[in-house]
């Protein structure tokens, strides 16, 4: 058995779960979250408690067993507390500015980067760190790594955009010749 996908989920309190044949629907203060559900996963809400099982043995469903139930942990997340991601911004001259759902970035090319926010993401910049925020643990990460992408960190003098908690392992420059 899966040892993450044996682990019952505690529902908080003012949270809605529904579950059908095709979905589960998870509906908080913060928002709703619907996921497809597996054909081979078992799930039943007995209390304030979610149980998952499996109907195969295969190693592709034993595989989906743990994920379905932290697909399912990551929604009972999301819409009580929701998700931050925070992404530094370093370089002489680079810069995020926030526009409704749009960020526009200056990362030392010859034009702005323009990024439209997909739905239920939210941004906002303090200082050189952008910090985006939302209830799906999903679209938060794609998003995150689509800016990061405009312009990856390099190893000589550290600039571009990274994660704050990332570490960039730095080489070392030219040495001059004797």
């Amino acid at each position: 058995m899966s040892r993450i996908g044996r682990k019952p989920l505690e529902v908080p309190k003012g949270v809605q779960v529904s579950i059908t044949n095709d979905t589960v629907s998870v509906k908080g203060p913060k928002g709703t979250l619907n996921l497809p559900r597996h054909k081979d996963i078992e799930i039943k809400q007995e209390g304030t408690e979610i149980i998952f099982g499996r109907t195969k043995e295969e190693g592709t469903v034993r595989a989906a067993h743990g994920l379905m139930r932290a697909l399912v942990g990551n929604m009972l997340t999301g819409v009580t507390a929701g998700f931050e991601r925070k992404l530094e911004i370093n370089g002489v001259g680079y810069k995020a500015e926030v526009k409704g759902t749009s960020i526009t970035l200056s990362l030392g090319y010859s034009h702005p980067v323009e990024f439209k926010l997909p739905d239920g993401i939210t941004a906002k910049v303090d200082k050189n760190i952008l910090i985006l925020t939302g209830i799906d643990k999903q679209a938060l990460g794609a998003a995150s790594a689509n800016i990061r992408s405009f312009r990856p960190p390099e190893p000589y003098k550290g600039k571009g955009v990274k994660y704050v908690e990332e570490t960039i392992t730095r080489k070392a420059g030219k040495t001059a010749g004797k």
